[in-house]
């Protein structure tokens, strides 16, 4: 089955298809609710974030997060120290 990842741009209506799993698709779509994203936004985020990790190997998800969230200039906030 073919799942479509949309994104507008300008306006536009601009579509790539991407082929995954249902199964995938399945865990994108309980994740997103989880996560209060759209299907659409949750793959993207993975795509997003595995793109970065194989770019960056030694890098941990957390620092990857760490680092778009200073690109963006939104200030983290730790909850534990460590």
């Amino acid at each position: 089955m073919l799942h479509y990842v949309a994104k507008y741009i300008l306006n536009a209506l601009v579509m790539g298809i991407v082929k995954i799993s249902d199964a995938l698709h399945e865990e994108v779509r309980k994740t997103s609710t989880v996560m209060e994203r759209s299907i659409n936004s949750q793959a993207e985020f993975w795509m997003k974030v595995g793109r970065i990790a194989e770019q960056n190997p030694t890098l941990t998800y957390e620092q990857i997060i760490e680092r778009e969230m200073r690109s963006q200039n939104v200030e983290s906030v730790r909850l534990v120290n460590e």
